[in-house]
């Protein structure tokens, strides 16, 4: 058989490196073990009914069964206008400030595509989402990195970015609340992010997929809320967290308009929009009862405590996140993040992300993720426990 060679492009793309993870893990559940999986980050509770009934008589209408307007049905951005008006009070013009998704993960891939060239450079959060490496490869970009620390609440520092950096880079990638990390940012940031931006001419993507999940009664911030915002920079929201939809594959982008203009032109060349069915779908979770998105976060919130309470008492000195459903957790001496994660895997069966997956500053954080119920996540722990890895921790308190 005639062997066809891939593109330059795609040689050029970055390996998965959760790749091997999941194949690894996936031999100990063959092998007839009980796995626990803790690595990835795929909700595991149901869409809401009312959304599901919402697609079901959708998927009735014979005017849906046709080609949608390439752009996406109005009645969809009409209704993450209504959204982000009555959870943010930010307005936008439907028409010319919201661009529809195939979810979020499919403009955070684009949006480079759209804004830079062969060259041209992008800041990245390190440690990170590993897809925002995926749309500078796409987009041939360049990326400078900008560390998240604990020390500075796993924010970027930009007073650590010299002048040569930033007056180079046309693009700058935030997500908070933050994966891996948990981290939240607060309207301070944010107003100091439009600031930065607009002295350096540089465009904002605020990676908002973990929007609806704030802990501590603390609501997460939309980046379009910061004064001046809608002048450089857009916002990503899918709808694959706040109301379970991961499988729906629907989001949008909300902002700028020229940069929905550069969207929206790039995914005429790709798609013809999202199914009718599951734009009115979507539609009707933004603008329906919003008990569930409420019950989701208090269920990773409650989730969160159980787990955090048990590694404490195993003696691992773990922070709790302040939103998102993930758990940054440091990784113990002597151990590297790919060390500790195998060591886990292998003599706990529990399956954790290596930090250093996300980045060269994710090293020595492995990330959980709160997507089990509350007694999987205490066996998990109980797991861990057993191996001893916390013992000299706990004889010191």
């Amino acid at each position: 058989m005639t062997h066809f060679d891939q593109s330059t492009l795609l040689n050029m793309l970055p390996r998965q490196f959760f790749a091997a993870l999941t194949k690894k893990a996936a031999q100990y559940v063959n092998a007839g073990h009980d796995v626990i999986n803790l690595g990835q980050g795929n909700p595991d509770q149901p869409t809401p009914q009312h959304i599901v009934d919402s697609l079901k008589i959708a998927a009735e209408r014979p005017d849906f069964h046709k080609y949608p307007p390439f752009q996406g049905q109005l009645f969809l951005k009409e209704a993450a206008a209504d959204f982000y008006k009555r959870e943010y009070d930010v307005d936008l013009d439907p028409e010319k400030e919201v661009a529809i998704l195939f979810g979020g993960k499919a403009g955070l891939v684009e949006l480079p595509m759209c804004l830079l060239n062969q060259g041209d450079y992008m800041l990245v959060p390190d440690p990170g989402y590993p897809d925002y490496w995926s749309g500078a490869a796409m987009a041939g970009a360049k990326m400078d990195y900008m560390p998240l620390t604990a020390q500075n609440g796993f924010l970027p520092d930009y007073e650590s970015l010299d002048h040569e950096r930033l007056e180079r880079a046309k693009l700058l990638l935030l997500n908070y609340p933050n994966n891996p990390t948990g981290a939240q940012a607060n309207p301070a940031f944010f107003d100091e992010t439009v600031d930065l931006a607009r002295r350096h001419s540089i465009c904002v993507v605020h990676d908002f997929a973990y929007g609806g999940v704030g802990f501590d009664g603390v609501k997460p911030p939309s980046f379009l809320q910061a004064e001046g915002a809608k002048d450089i920079g857009v916002e990503v929201y899918t709808l694959s967290k706040t109301y379970n939809m991961a499988g729906w594959r629907v989001g949008f982008v909300a902002g700028n308009k020229s940069v929905i203009s550069a969207i929206n032109l790039l995914q005429d060349h790709m798609y013809v929009s999202l199914f009718s069915a599951i734009q009115k779908a979507a539609a009707d979770a933004l603008t329906g009862p919003q008990d569930c998105v409420r019950e989701l976060s208090n269920m990773y919130e409650k989730r969160r405590n159980v787990f955090i309470r048990a590694c404490r008492k195993i003696g691992w000195d773990v922070t709790a996140p302040a939103g998102s459903f993930f758990a940054w957790l440091p990784v113990p001496a002597p151990y590297t993040s790919v060390e500790f994660a195998d060591v886990l895997l292998e003599k706990a069966h529990v399956v954790t992300a290596p930090g250093i997956g996300f980045g060269i500053y994710g090293e020595g954080y492995v990330r959980v993720g709160l997507l089990t119920d509350e007694n999987r996540l205490l066996e998990a722990v109980e797991r861990i426990g057993e191996l001893g890895l916390f013992v000299d921790k706990m004889r010191k308190k």
